[in-house]
């Protein structure tokens, strides 16, 4: 005759394997995030060296934010007119990389695409994948800004690759957009469509401030200067902020090592004790950014 298991059995084997579950699923837990935040590092390393690319098919010069206006005859899709589609920094690297974010392009101008291609998105969170309400900021005020000023010269374009502390100069990090420069409490969701709301996490967040700002800076949303409006970094994974470097490098750093100030309800301000843009200038000084006039 078999001999079954009693009740009391069964239920010490399922406090044994409960037991074990709890033990087992933070471990999990933890490589699961590890695996995301590597690949995260992975992706920037890649966009990285696209940074270099890029810089040798255009004669030493850094890869500017976003494309100037009027440069129709730069169209790196060769959809005509570049004061209709101008790229953000991620197309310009992909193009040069022969690696593309989309292959969806549209002549005119229009920030509700999506990236499709997972080597631009951050795999923490990739449901951020908007053009414009992006999950990687690029350090455009230093690297290459091709905004206007009232007198029509660029803020700072063209940058030279040659001119820039490359080891030390941060390109691109996990970035929350315009959201920064709200308490935790004031922020909004996250639009795919490419809604603009400045408390909205990642609205802008193709590009990202440095920590310290002037009253003459210029601001990821040029047409909302004002210290809350500022976009920051996005210390998403385990409380890191995944940073790569101008030299292809990719650090995991708290928001604080970076050289940026948080208040207590999580808002970065624009200045302060402590506040220092030395791993953004390029020269390795704290430089305020360039003047929008």
């Amino acid at each position: 005759m078999r001999r079954a298991f009693t009740l009391v059995e069964l239920l010490v084997v399922i406090g044994i394997i409960a037991v074990l579950m709890g033990i087992l699923m933070p471990v999990l837990n933890k490589v699961r995030k590890q695996a995301v935040r590597t690949q995260c590092v992975t992706n920037l390393r890649t966009l990285g060296s696209g940074y270099f690319i890029y810089a040798n098919d255009n004669r030493g010069m850094s890869c500017p934010g976003r494309l100037p206006a009027d440069w129709a005859k730069h169209s790196v899709y060769f959809l005509g007119d570049g004061d209709q589609y101008r790229p953000r920094w991620y197309e310009l690297m992909g193009v040069a990389m022969k690696k593309y974010p989309t292959k969806k392009f549209n002549v005119n101008q229009d920030d509700s695409w999506t990236i499709e291609n997972p080597l631009f998105l951050c795999p923490s969170v990739p449901e951020r994948n908007n053009s414009r309400n992006y999950c990687y900021g690029y350090n455009y005020q230093f690297l290459g800004n091709a905004r206007r000023k009232p007198n029509g010269e660029w803020i700072n374009f063209p940058v030279k690759v040659g001119g820039i502390n490359a080891a030390s100069t941060v390109m691109a990090l996990d970035c929350l957009g315009t959201a920064a420069g709200k308490p935790l409490g004031q922020r909004t969701g996250y639009y795919p469509d490419g809604v603009k709301d400045e408390y909205a996490i990642c609205n802008k967040g193709w590009c990202v401030d440095p920590p310290r700002l002037t009253a003459t800076s210029d601001y990821a949303d040029p047409q909302h200067r004002l210290p809350v409006h500022r976009s920051g970094p996005d210390a998403r994974h385990e409380g890191k902020v995944n940073v790569a470097f101008c030299d292809g490098h990719v650090d995991s750093l708290a928001v604080q090592d970076l050289g940026y100030i948080v208040n207590a309800d999580g808002s970065i301000p624009v200045s302060g004790l402590g506040a220092t843009n030395k791993m953004f200038s390029g020269s390795g000084r704290d430089d305020d950014p360039p003047p929008v006039q």
